[in-house]
């Protein structure tokens, strides 16, 4: 089961892969309802690493994002069903719209964002590319999306 750190334990542990030689992986998000699309992108971010670092959304955060209604599971429930996904091995709560301190902070050699992303819209690519690290897209898994799960359960009837 991955570990939910504070940034400053995060920094720690960047640090130490660094000393190791061990490549650290980074992507966020606001995993509201956990599908096969977050599973693979998590599974694929994970491969190109030793390390995987989920940064996730408050519930403040995913509000200004996704609007009043979201997110269904609070912060603390997100933050432990990510966690304890075999692919991450640490999850960091933020509270800011974008990920962009966190990513300073850490510098990962590897950023990953999923194909609704190009590379130049990837926030932190600069300062990553810039660090020496890169910028990775995944495709999309065709037919799960959070928002589409969410439309399904808000217009169905039950008898």
């Amino acid at each position: 089961m991955g570990e939910i750190l504070t940034l400053e334990d995060a920094k720690r542990r960047r640090v130490a892969a660094r000393i190791l030689g061990r490549r650290f992986v980074f992507t966020n998000g606001c995993f509201d309802l956990i599908h096969p699309g977050h599973t693979e992108l998590l599974r694929r971010a994970r491969s190109l690493g030793h390390y995987l670092l989920v940064g996730l959304n408050s519930d403040r955060s995913v509000r200004a994002l996704k609007g009043e209604g979201r997110p269904l599971q609070g912060e603390q429930a997100r933050t432990q069903v990510v966690a304890a996904l075999a692919s991450v091995d640490y999850v960091v709560l933020f509270d800011e719209d974008t990920p962009l301190r966190i990513i300073q902070e850490l510098l990962p050699d590897i950023l990953v964002k999923g194909g609704d992303y190009t590379p130049a819209s990837v926030v932190g690519r600069a300062e990553v590319e810039r660090a020496g690290g890169q910028v990775q897209v995944i495709p999309l898994v065709p037919g799960f999306s959070s928002s589409q799960i969410v439309e399904r359960i808000r217009t169905s009837r039950t008898p």
